[in-house]
């Protein structure tokens, strides 16, 4: 209850100091990239409880005749670029973390379908709220492979305090300006999780 309501205080203080950069952010987006402004996607929560994240976008919305988006490289834009290095894209996330659905400190959410391919030890990373920031994003972010970034989000779990909390948004804000582990080798963000051989 402590981190929660920890949590709640930095990122309402945060969403009232921020407001004009998450207003101009928003503007400029829907004036490059056009709508929707927001990019919400189900993610995995406390004890796998699917919600809403939300984002700025930073991608074009660009479809092949098909009507299947086009890969994320050709539709990654130079401004969208920048929101990621800056990691502006993220504010949204102060809302989750308002709403309770999220932490400003925990394993970040990842995509619903890897539900499944977690091994029993990789699915402890969601024994604690996700987080817009954690352990992993501040020894690596995209930059190291899966097994790595689950150690360190399971490491988390099991060593969770006030003070590393602390630890981790001091070097979040490290790394934001010195753009470090932003893409993985050859991937615009981070390569696709296909499971562990490990039970």
């Amino acid at each position: 209850m402590a981190k929660k309501l920890f949590d709640f205080m930095i990122a309402f203080s945060c969403v009232i100091l921020l407001f004009p950069i998450i207003l101009t952010v928003a503007l400029l987006i829907r004036f490059k990239l056009g709508s929707p402004i927001l990019f919400t996607q189900d993610r995995p929560g406390l004890n796998g409880k699917v919600f809403k994240m939300m984002k700025f976008r930073s991608m074009l919305n660009s479809k092949d005749m098909q009507g299947n988006l086009l890969p994320d490289n050709e539709r990654m834009t130079s401004f969208g670029t920048f929101l990621r290095s800056t990691s502006l894209d993220e504010l949204p996330g102060l809302f989750n973390v308002l709403k309770g659905d999220m932490s400003l400190v925990g394993p970040r959410p990842l995509l619903v379908q890897y539900l499944p391919l977690y091994s029993t030890e990789q699915a402890r990373r969601h024994n604690v709220r996700p987080g817009i920031t954690g352990w992993a994003q501040v020894n690596g972010r995209n930059a190291i492979s899966w097994d790595e970034k689950f150690k360190l989000d399971v490491w988390y779990v099991d060593n969770q305090s006030f003070l590393l909390d602390l630890k981790i948004l001091l070097l979040t804000v490290k790394k934001v300006f010195v753009r470090e582990g932003i893409s993985a080798d050859g991937h615009v963000t981070i390569e696709t999780f296909k499971g562990s051989n490990n039970d």
